[in-house]
């Protein structure tokens, strides 16, 4: 799988005292819609494989603006793997309305293992995308 189309309807909450989406909201809305892409390819940003604990710390995000979108307005989310790596995956956002793109943004992340050390500290290990969830996942044509 490389691309996944989804909506959003913005609610109250998502927008600013001038009515229109807050910018912060889109790196909310393009992370939750990383979590749909993972869960339409059964997985999950944090899963547990062979006794480890996998997560997807950001290693990167950002997102430009076009226009602005407004309460009530409902949003079509693209996301694309824009790159697949050996331990790390960019991801393409792309919001529309009605047809024509609001914004545009990127997300990168690097998978790793959960470990803990002597002190009960969690740190974050990279690691290679495992096989089962890496065959899954390929890039994108170019746009």
């Amino acid at each position: 799988m490389h691309t996944l189309r989804t909506q959003r309807r913005i609610e109250f909450a998502d927008t600013d005292m001038a009515g229109i989406v807050h910018f912060a909201r889109f790196f909310v809305f393009m992370e939750s819609a990383e979590h749909e892409f993972m869960r339409a390819i059964g997985c999950s940003v944090h899963f547990h494989h062979e006794g480890r604990d996998y997560g997807w710390p950001r290693l990167e995000a950002r997102c430009r603006y076009k226009r602005p979108i407004r309460f009530g307005d409902e949003v079509d989310i693209i996301v694309r793997v824009q790159r697949k790596g050996r331990r790390a995956m960019t991801y393409r956002v792309t919001f529309e309305l009605d047809g024509q793109k609001v914004a545009e943004g990127e997300i990168s992340s690097s998978c790793c293992v959960l470990e803990t050390d002597d002190n009960g500290a969690t740190r974050l290990v990279p690691v290679e995308i495992p096989s089962f969830l890496a065959e899954q996942i390929e890039e994108a044509p170019k746009e």
